[in-house]
């Protein structure tokens, strides 16, 4: 259950959820059919350096594990 709260909280960081609200607007200009190409420019860094931060961090606690 402590595993559940941690990730929760992990999840209510400023930067996922602005990750999250920018996916939502995303879906619904989507929807729309009116995604300006600036919006989707914005988009595609701001998801590719969350992701990229998450992929680093899993593989730092891998490597940190590694050395255990």
């Amino acid at each position: 259950m402590n595993h559940i709260y941690k990730r929760l909280s992990r999840l209510l960081s400023v930067k996922s959820l602005v990750t999250l609200l920018l996916t939502v607007v995303f879906a619904v200009l989507a929807l729309a059919g009116r995604i300006a190409q600036d919006f989707m420019t914005v988009y595609a860094v701001i998801i590719a350096f969350y992701f990229g931060t998450q992929s680093q961090k899993v593989q730092d606690a891998m490597e940190r594990t590694e050395e255990e």
